[in-house]
C-alpha cells in the first residue's frame, strides 16, 4: 500500500548511521521533511545524489525542512558514507525494507534493484510530493522547489 498525495505518515522508527533511533515522532507534524529513498550508498548515482542534497542542505534547512536518506544499507555502511562525504543530514538503515513497504517505495529492474524515490511532507504530516525517477538528477531540486513552495504559503 504506497503513500498517496494528502495522506498523513505513519509512525516509524528506524536506525540512523550513528546508531541511534530516529523516530518520526520527533519530526512529523513540526517541521518540513525530504524523505528520499536510493538503492545504495558509495554507488556513482546515489553518491551524486546526496552531494547535492550535502551542497543544497542550508537551503533545505533555511526553509525549516530536515533532509533524511533511507536505503537498505547498514547503520555502518551509512556511518561510512556519511563520513566520506561530509553529509549533514540523517541517514536511515532500512535493512529489512520496513520504510520501502510503508511508503510504497517499488523496486526496479525486474525487482532487482531498490527504487528511488523522494518524498516532500509538510508541517502537518501530510505528504505533499512524490517523485519517483531512477535517475538520481531530479530529485533535490524537486523537493527543494515543493519546499520553497510551501515555505511561501506559511
Amino acid at each position: 500500500m504506497a503513500l498517496n498525495i494528502g495522506d498523513l505518515v505513519p509512525h516509524f522508527t528506524s536506525i540512523n548511521q550513528d546508531g541511534d533511533t530516529f523516530d518520526s515522532k520527533d519530526y512529523i507534524g513540526k517541521q518540513l521533511l525530504v524523505i528520499y529513498f536510493y538503492p545504495k550508498d558509495n554507488t556513482p548515482g546515489c553518491t551524486k545524489e546526496a552531494c547535492e542534497f550535502r551542497d543544497q542542505y542550508e537551503d533545505f534547512q533555511h526553509y525549516g525542512a530536515q533532509v533524511i536518506g533511507v536505503s537498505g544499507d547498514s547503520q555502518s555502511s551509512h556511518q561510512r558514507f556519511a563520513k566520506r562525504y561530509k553529509l549533514p543530514f540523517t541517514l536511515l538503515a532500512d535493512t529489512n525494507k520496513k520504510l520501502r513497504r510503508l511508503f510504497g517505495v517499488e523496486s526496479n529492474l525486474l525487482g532487482l534493484l531498490p527504487g528511488r524515490e523522494t518524498f516532500v511532507i509538510d508541517t502537518s504530516g501530510k505528504l505533499v510530493m512524490r517523485f519517483n525517477s531512477m535517475n538520481a538528477k531530479n530529485h533535490m531540486s524537486k523537493a527543494l522547489k515543493k519546499v520553497k513552495e510551501i515555505a511561501k504559503t506559511v
